[in-house]
This record gives structure tokens, C-alpha cells and sequence, in this order.
């Protein structure tokens, strides 16, 4: 029974909201162009909020409904719905419907946060927040707001289990970012703001 919630979460993660959209928008594949990533910010660059805030919901639910039903499901069994989040997440940056190539991990990780843990959740995006305000770089933002959630819970609540969760998705989020983080260490990055307009890179 555990082991169909996991399946489920992960199904359910690899719904590509943002593939859909744009191919119903332009009727071309998403990873063909901008930073090739199905999630809310490459919509956002390539079309705008009318397309991306859709794609946002989506992924943020797709990880917080699941994990909401597995804590209602499993209320004395801490680690089904810390593996139900990770599975989410994994399905959204590797759905097997692409390929195993999606998004970078940041919207349906931030879903499950919420519902897992509120206050770090807050923290977290009060850091992407006020790191995008400062420097308008998406990705910088994402992940250290990424970092922040798993450091908030283990000294804030000594909750090891949900730190080491925390961690392992800023793993694969930093894996998803690696072209990111290569642009901003060369100081070519793309700024929030800046549209893409269809070109690939």
C-alpha cells in the first residue's frame, strides 16, 4: 500500500504543466528552447505570467496535495510523506512521459514544504524572496532558498528526518541548476525580467 503512494506521488509529480502549456501556446516542445526546463520560470521567460502562473499552481499541488493526503493517511508514520515529497519532486525534474527530463525541482518542492513544515517553508521563501529583490536572478534565489529550508528545520526543530529530506532535494535542485549555476559564476545568467523569446540557451 506504501509502496502505491510512493508510485502514485511520483506519477503525479511527472505531470509536465509546463510541456502542456507551451505546446498548446506555440505548439513546439518547451526544452527546445530558453533554459530547456518545463517549469514555471522558463514559461514565465518564454511567455509570460498568463502561461506561467497556471504552470506555478500546478506544480506547487501536485506535491502538496499528495502529501497532505499521506500525512492524513499515515499520521504515526513519519517517512510516507517525506517519501511521497521526494518522489513529487523526482517525478517533476525526471517524468518519464519527457524522457526523464522536466523542470528543476523548485515549485513542487516548495509544495510540499508547506504542507510539511510551514514556518521553515515561510523562511525559505521569504530567502527566495528577498534574494531575487536583491540581485533579480531566479536561480540564485531558488537555491538558496532550497539550502535554507533543510538548515531552518534541523536547528530550528532537530527534525532529522525532514532535514535530510530537505537536503536531498537541494541535491537534485543543484543538479537541475547546474547550467545556472555555470552562467553565474561567468556573470551570464538571465535576470528576471529579461524574455528569451524563443531562443534556445
Amino acid at each position: 500500500m506504501k509502496a502505491i503512494w510512493l508510485l502514485a506521488s511520483y506519477f503525479l509529480g511527472c505531470i509536465p504543466s509546463g510541456y502542456i502549456a507551451f505546446k498548446m501556446g506555440e505548439g513546439k516542445d518547451i526544452r527546445q528552447f530558453g533554459s530547456e526546463s518545463t517549469g514555471a520560470t522558463n514559461v514565465l521567460r518564454l511567455k509570460g505570467w498568463r502561461y506561467a502562473l497556471p504552470v506555478l499552481i500546478v506544480d506547487v499541488l501536485k506535491a502538496a496535495l499528495p502529501v497532505w493526503l499521506a500525512l492524513k493517511a499515515f499520521p504515526t508514520e513519519r517517512w510516507v510523506p517525506l517519501g511521497v515529497a521526494l518522489m513529487a519532486v523526482l517525478g517533476h525534474c525526471f517524468p518519464v512521459f519527457l524522457g526523464f527530463k522536466g523542470g528543476k525541482g523548485v515549485s513542487t518542492a516548495m509544495g510540499s514544504y508547506a504542507v510539511l513544515a510551514p514556518v521553515p517553508f515561510l523562511i525559505g521563501l521569504g530567502v527566495f524572496v528577498g534574494v531575487i529583490a536583491a540581485t533579480r536572478y531566479v536561480s540564485l534565489g531558488s537555491l538558496l532558498a532550497a539550502l535554507s529550508f533543510p538548515i531552518v528545520v534541523y536547528f530550528g526543530s532537530n527534525d532529522g528526518g525532514l532535514a535530510a529530506l530537505g537536503l536531498a532535494v537541494f541535491g537534485l535542485i543543484a543538479i537541475r541548476h547546474a547550467g545556472n549555476i555555470q552562467r553565474l559564476c561567468q556573470g551570464r545568467e538571465r535576470k528576471l525580467g529579461q524574455r528569451t523569446d524563443l531562443q534556445k540557451g
